[in-house]
């Protein structure tokens, strides 16, 4: 099996993949009779012609070392994970090689800190290192599949 460590979350890392959604930086604007910073449009949601989607995941926490033995992509639309704590929380991605995914990439969430994940971008299930796994996911709701998932023969080994 391949081990694969994981890295910090970073807009620059993740960028292929998604977007990284936070509160870094200043923001774009003061509302709330300036009590609150809005950080306007952090993601590109593409929900390709359905509707918009908020659900709640109830996900049970892994632990290090994690088996990577499937991964999955949406086709029909991004995906966002919200984590309703302040947890970090495991994300693995993949470049897409010929249908299938390529070598993953992981990276270990920040507190504060959310995912977008780009539309037909292979990725891990939904990864908590800490109960609760309770997230907000926002992505597309609509009658066509819009779920591929892919097996690996050997699987990978997640190492802290």
């Amino acid at each position: 099996m391949t081990q694969i460590r994981p890295q910090p979350l970073t807009d620059a890392g993740f960028a292929a993949f998604g977007d990284v959604l936070d509160c870094s930086g200043t923001p774009d604007v003061m509302i709330n009779q300036n009590m609150c910073g809005r950080f306007h449009d952090r993601a590109r949601l593409d929900f390709g012609g359905g509707l918009s989607g908020l659900s709640l995941f109830d996900a049970t926490p892994r632990s290090f070392p994690y088996t990577l033995d499937l991964m999955e992509r949406h086709p029909l639309g991004s995906q966002a994970f919200v984590p309703m704590h302040q947890h970090p929380f495991l994300v693995i991605v993949a470049d897409d090689v010929g249908g299938v995914p390529g070598q993953p990439q992981a990276f270990i969430t920040a507190a504060g800190q959310a995912i977008n994940i780009h539309r037909n971008t292979w990725h891990g299930v939904l990864t908590p290192l800490h109960a609760p796994g309770l997230f907000a996911v926002i992505d597309r709701i609509g009658p066509e599949p819009n779920l591929e998932e892919h097996r690996f023969d050997k699987p990978f080994i997640i190492a802290p």
